[in-house]
Formats: structure tokens, C-alpha cells, sequence
């Protein structure tokens, strides 16, 4: 249901199995902590151009025009993996996430995903009643 990333081999020791899931639990609680309490806190921009600071936009464009479907999608995609709890709601749109989600899904990182959905299950309807 999430992304589409490659996966790392499995690890053949118990100690090394074991560091793989801290480290997975880590990754996520990451990202868990940069939620918004509910889709409702986001009220950023869905037409005009979407300017991203440099905490966000550091390897690359950094002004999307929202009015271009793959300049939103990128928006949206770099603001997930890099944007920070206070960045979600100036930056991303309830209404508009929820729209791209069913395509967003498979281009955000497997971890970034899974953290959503677990957040948020009208992201998961969104996914099933686009299939």
C-alpha cells in the first residue's frame, strides 16, 4: 500500500535483525513527531507559488507554482521527508494532500508513508477508493 522502495537484504543475525528494527523504530518516530494533531491544521497554499525555506529545499528547487501538477506533487513530496512539525500546516493542504495521496503514496519513502496512514486512516480510504 506504500511506496514502492527498494529493500534492504535481510540480515542473517539476531543482532543485527535486532539493530535494523531499533533503527526502523527510530526512522519512524522521527517522522511521528513532525505530525500535526489532525489534517485540519494544514492550511497551506493550492494555487499560488509555494516557496519552501532552505531547511526544506536544500538539494534543489525550492519555488513550486502550485497551479502545475508536478511541481505540487514535488512540493508536497520534499515537504513530507524534509518539513518539520511547525513547516506541515504553512506548507501542505488538508484538501489538497488528500487529493494527491493516492498517487503521493508511491513516491514518498515507504517509512514516510506507513507514518501517515497510521495517523491519519482517511489517507488509507483515500488509497482504496482510488484503486
Amino acid at each position: 500500500m506504500c511506496g514502492q522502495g527498494s529493500r534492504r537484504a535481510l540480515v542473517s543475525t539476531a543482532d543485527g535483525a535486532r539493530a535494523d528494527t531499533e533503527a526502523l523504530a527510530l526512522y519512524r518516530e522521527k517522522f511521528r513527531r513532525r505530525l500535526p494533531e489532525s489534517l485540519d491544521e494544514l492550511h497551506g497554499p493550492t494555487q499560488e507559488v509555494g516557496d519552501l525555506p532552505l531547511h526544506m529545499a536544500w538539494s534543489g528547487m525550492a519555488s513550486y507554482d502550485m497551479s502545475k501538477s508536478r511541481q505540487r506533487m514535488g512540493l508536497y513530496r520534499t515537504v513530507l521527508h524534509e518539513g518539520l512539525r511547525d513547516d506541515l500546516p504553512r506548507h501542505l493542504n488538508r484538501n489538497m494532500l488528500l487529493h494527491l495521496w493516492p498517487v503521493l503514496r508511491t513516491l514518498v519513502g515507504r517509512t514516510v508513508c506507513v507514518v501517515w496512514v497510521d495517523a491519519f486512516p482517511q489517507l488509507s480510504s483515500r488509497t482504496r477508493s482510488a484503486a
